[in-house]
């Protein structure tokens, strides 16, 4: 996902632990359940639609959700077509989203002509600057000319571009004296001057000394694309994240946010929450912001400058976006023929380093779309990998290829978050869950090779991230959910209500034995369990008890299930399979694996 647009003792005993049913009653890990934290909880208040039905110049779309499926959130990617907004919305609400992220653009560091024209990284003249005029100069030159008439011995030291399909109000100006936007054909460029230290002059004084300025440029649209997507939140009651400016990389380590230009970076980021904050703080359709430069998480995160970044937007937003929390997506890399690769609970160690720069949500990528992780079982460690993983990892078995799969690193994430509630930090796990492949004969997205992946996949994906995580999102809606016949949208909305079963646990009550099942589309199912030894189908509205009340730092949708089992029937040590079907007959795809404890 990285590249698409841009660029062992007691750790096996740690991995088993993910899914072994212990005796005496307890659950599968420690893991979050209701009321085990009032911090950093999903919203109770998650908008509503405001109408059934709504009309506007790109078609009439109903409000009312037609396959609500596991998976809440989803990445979109800019588009120019103001219809397509609205038709995205309206598919991903269709299936249940309530969350739209937006992919971003980055803050670009950059070098001017002799005539004070804006240049590529290439040294070329960059078009989309080159119609910024102001009385027959270029915007850069102007910019000079007025900081020198307040100060001969001012000056533009450095000079920045940041690229957006938003347009913004008087707020993100700090001294309109020297600050304004330029109207020219469909653009609005917005000049900003900015100290190189990442403060703002309160005196927006700049006759009493000459000094060195940063102009940062700013590629507006002439329509702000952030208040239509809200307003189709609200008609939705969909929650959106814009992106944050994307830090420039370090030109040695392109993983790496610059430290030299980080100052400008925060300025930029001031003023676009600035103006956030007076158009858009009351809006329940703002979720919050999402940051977009990504980092893998790794033991040696916290020595990374991009946190810096973390941290520095994180007290910007609590000052202007009080409320509003701070989503980052970081990667994993379990693979173990890689210097990188990382075990489970050094993952869970670069989840702690995050949450104290004061995030609101960390939703790390699942990464079994790029093959950096695996999707299996501990008593499958053994197994081929998926031969869709073999361009990534080779012919290979799963314990070969990765230190661990997704469901070892949510639960070790599902700890540390919980570490680090008790320390203070309000911070919610969510699980990316990739919707593509790491190839394809016919690949989905304009850049890049990533295929198309199927439901039956993604339902495995959602069985892994388990009852770890307080919502399920993915990347991303255009083109991976939309490419392909049928497309996985289709697959979805023809599909939904299959069950996925996420977790099972044995669980006594009252006197009875029994296992407890935690899941998606439960209502009049039937549990089944198979041992070496035979095999129990037990519907649920007869033997047993569901509930499907929404539940406390789990998924929306997921519900709780029980059914009456004899637990010692089982030899002790054998792995055991929990599926649930459905009354149209759908079965859970993915089997939970489970075992009783030697």
């Amino acid at each position: 996902m990285r590249w698409l647009f841009f660029v062992v003792g007691a750790a096996v005993l740690a991995v088993v632990a993910a899914v072994i049913i212990v005796l005496p009653p307890s659950s599968e890990a420690p893991a979050p359940t209701a009321g085990t934290s009032s911090a950093a909880k999903p919203p109770s208040n998650q908008p509503t639609p405001q109408v059934t039905e709504f009309t506007d110049p790109c078609g009439t779309f109903e409000t009312k959700e037609k396959a609500p499926y596991a998976v809440t959130g989803y990445w979109i990617m800019p588009r120019s077509n103001p219809c397509t907004w609205r038709t995205q919305l309206k598919e991903i609400h269709d299936v249940g989203g309530d969350t739209i992220i937006r992919i971003g653009y980055g803050l670009q560091f950059r070098t001017v002509s002799g005539d004070g024209d804006i240049l590529t990284r290439d040294g070329e003249l960059d078009s989309l600057y080159k119609a910024c005029e102001e009385d027959g100069l270029s915007c850069h030159d102007a910019a000079e000319r007025d900081l020198k008439q307040a100060n001969p011995g001012n000056r533009i030291g450095r000079t920045y571009v940041y690229r957006t399909d938003e347009s913004f109000g008087e707020n993100v100006f700090r001294c309109p004296q020297m600050e304004h936007s330029i109207r020219a054909g469909k653009r609005t460029y917005f000049r900003l001057i900015t100290q190189p230290d990442g403060s703002d002059d309160a005196t927006c004084d700049f006759s009493r000394k000459g000094a060195s300025y940063d102009l940062i440029l700013v590629a507006g649209a002439e329509q702000d694309s952030l208040t239509e997507l809200l307003r189709l939140g609200d008609q939705f009651g969909m929650r959106i994240f814009p992106a944050l400016p994307l830090a420039p990389r370090d030109p040695n380590t392109p993983i790496r946010a610059y430290k030299h230009h980080l100052g400008t970076l925060t300025t930029l980021t001031r003023r676009v929450l600035q103006d956030y904050g007076a158009r858009f703080a009351d809006r329940d359709s703002l979720g919050g912001v999402y940051q977009p430069f990504e980092v893998q998480m790794s033991a040696t995160l916290a020595s990374n400058p991009t946190l810096e970044v973390y941290a520095e937007q994180h007290t910007i937003v609590e000052q202007l976006l009080p409320g509003k929390p701070i989503l980052i997506s970081p990667y994993m890399d379990a693979r173990r023929r890689v210097g990188f690769g990382q075990t489970p609970k050094q993952v869970a160690e670069a989840f702690k380093a995050l949450a104290k720069t004061g995030v609101g949500i960390i939703a790390p990528q699942d990464s079994r779309g790029t093959g950096k992780v695996g999707l299996f079982w501990p008593d499958e460690r053994d197994t081929e990998v998926d031969e869709r993983l073999r361009p990534v990892v080779g012919e290979s078995t799963y314990g070969t290829a990765y230190h661990g799969s997704t469901r070892d690193y949510y639960r070790e994430m599902s700890l540390a978050r919980e570490e680090m509630i008790q320390a203070g930090y309000e911070v919610q796990l969510w699980a990316n869950v990739e919707a593509f492949e790491p190839s394809g004969e016919q690949p989905c997205a304009p850049q890049g090779t990533r295929g198309k992946t199927d439901k039956q996949r993604l339902d495995q994906a959602v069985t892994m991230a388990g009852r770890y995580v307080q919502k399920v999102v993915s990347y991303m809606w255009s083109d991976f959910m939309t490419c392909g016949q049928p497309s996985l949208e289709e697959e979805i909305t023809a599909d939904w209500q299959r069950p996925i079963a996420v977790d099972a646990i044995r669980r006594s009550r009252d006197i009875q034995d029994g296992v407890e099942v935690r899941g998606y589309n439960f209502k009049d199912s039937t549990i089944s369990i198979q041992w070496s030894g035979g095999a129990k189908d037990l519907v649920v509205s007869s033997v047993g008890w569901l509930d499907d009340n929404p539940i406390e730092e789990l998924p929306e949708g997921m519900s709780t299930a029980w059914v009456p089992f004899d637990w010692t029937q089982v030899p002790a040590g054998e792995w055991v399979r929990v599926t649930v079907k459905a009354p149209s007959g759908k079965v859970s795809t993915e089997p939970l694996h489970v075992r009783i404890a030697t």
